[in-house]
């Protein structure tokens, strides 16, 4: 945060200049004060609080509405708003469905939803019906139900979603994502990705910290140790599929021109989480004799409708170092994050990888070049002003934005779809076509600007 307050205060003495250099976007500085964007929040626990610091650093958005049930995170997210010097927000709180209220309101344009996963879909479906430009947190819907829902309220209310992404916007993804499209790999033939990330620490705490301390959940967890982990007890499904799916399917075109057609999905057996309660609490605490149905390794294979496949895995119940796994490989070459290499045919050494730096600097995206000091201290290495700024500036245009809600569906689908696969020996499951065959004659999103 401190270095971005230095690049605004750097900026910012160009004065005058800003205006007429097109590296600079002026709408950060707020110069265009009638294009202000209206935003209420519902959540503002960790993650909702991460966006609502990020949306005080912009002078384009005003802060209009926060919902929250819990009064301490409503406490918090004013105190930060005052601190900020920003008006004071109208509040809602009330019950599980004051946020309603909120989306009732004028003065509010776009929302931003950072809640517990089951009421991603009811909200960002609310939403739309009230005319709001909805942002949803990932992932967006839990059933193919759900990921219907946010199809048809989109088409039939006209109103736009965007899934909040975040690694899509990384900065080695965007690299990558570059070489792509010019064609370094050559014709796409494979990629493996997923969210390979030690969660024993997140799913249990001592009800008092975000994080650790003890191996309590549900309602004596804290954040998300409320809500998560009994995702893991209820479920055997790749419950959190897109940080890695949603990166390679914008390299792939799903639904601009390809699409997702099939899926088997295997799970391995699950003793993790059982093992850490054991390991932190004792073999005589009561969480000891909760039986845990996911799997603690997770593979999907996915085939697409332009011969491509997908090794997709969710990995988060063991001990591990966080990866994303990706993989992308073409005719040409490919790239495995893991490791940090490429190799690329004709331009390598033979049979040897070369370090991916230089590489990624050399196809470094046009995004991270123009805003990459802005971004630092944004969150996630930086990927969080980007994905914000992407929500922003869509929802100011009234335009749809880059990752829509088809995109959000048929991301979101790989949970209900891995979680029938495994529990029927993994047979492939049939991937619903959300655009109703549109894929066909869809243009591929322009993710080569330096807009958003």
């Amino acid at each position: 945060m401190t270095k971005r307050r230095e690049f605004i205060k750097k900026t910012s003495v160009l004065g005058a200049g800003i205006l007429i250099t097109p590296a600079i976007t002026p709408n950060f500085f707020g110069d265009f004060e009638s294009q202000k964007l209206n935003i209420g929040l519902i959540g503002v626990g960790e993650r909702g609080t991460n966006h609502l610091s990020n949306l005080l650093l912009r002078k384009d958005v005003n802060i209009t509405a926060i919902c929250d049930i819990d009064p301490n995170r409503l406490d918090a997210a004013k105190d930060r708003m005052s601190k900020a010097g920003r008006s004071a927000p109208k509040i809602f709180g009330k019950n599980d469905y004051d946020y309603r209220n909120l989306l009732e309101l004028k003065e509010v344009d776009a929302v931003i939803i950072s809640t517990p996963w089951l009421w991603h879909t009811r909200m960002t479906v609310d939403a739309m019906e009230a005319g709001k430009y909805a942002g949803v947190e990932v992932s967006a819907a839990n059933t193919l139900e759900e990921c219907w829902d946010l199809v048809n309220t989109h088409e039939r209310t006209g109103t736009h979603m965007m899934i909040l992404e975040n690694v899509n916007y990384r900065r080695d993804v965007l690299a990558i994502l570059n070489m792509v499209r010019q064609n370094v790999f050559g014709e796409l033939v494979h990629f493996r990705c997923g969210y390979q990330h030690d969660l024993r620490e997140v799913k249990f705490n001592n009800g008092k910290q975000p994080y650790g301390g003890g191996v309590e959940f549900g309602e004596k967890g804290y954040s998300e140790a409320r809500w998560r982990t009994e995702h893991s007890v209820k479920r055997n499904a790749d419950v959190y599929p897109t940080h890695g799916v949603g990166p390679i399917a914008a390299m792939a075109n799903i639904n601009r021109g390809n699409r997702f057609v099939s899926m088997t999905s295997s799970a391995s057996k699950g003793i993790g989480l059982h093992n850490h309660i054991v390991k932190q609490g004792g073999k005589d605490h009561p969480n000891a004799k909760v039986k845990f149905k996911q799997g603690d390794v997770i593979t999907s294979t996915i085939e697409t409708a332009n011969g491509e496949t997908i090794l997709v895995t969710h990995d988060c119940n063991l001990p591990r170092p966080y990866s994303l796994g990706f993989r992308v490989q073409g005719a040409n070459g490919l790239w495995e994050v893991d490791g940090n290499r490429i190799y690329i045919e004709g331009k390598s050494e033979p049979h040897r990888w070369d370090v991916a730096d230089d590489w990624l600097k050399e196809y470094d995206h046009p995004l991270w070049k123009k805003y990459g000091e802005y971004a630092e201290g944004s969150g996630h290495g930086g990927m969080d002003f980007f994905v914000l700024n992407a929500f922003v500036e869509s929802a100011k245009l009234k335009v749809a934005p880059p990752l829509d809600a088809y995109d959000a569906a048929a991301w979101s689908a790989i949970t209900p779809l891995s979680e029938v696969s495994i529990e029927n020996n993994g047979a492939p499951q049939n991937f619903p076509d959300f655009t109703r065959g549109l894929w066909i004659k869809r243009s591929p999103y322009h993710w080569m600007k330096d807009t958003y």
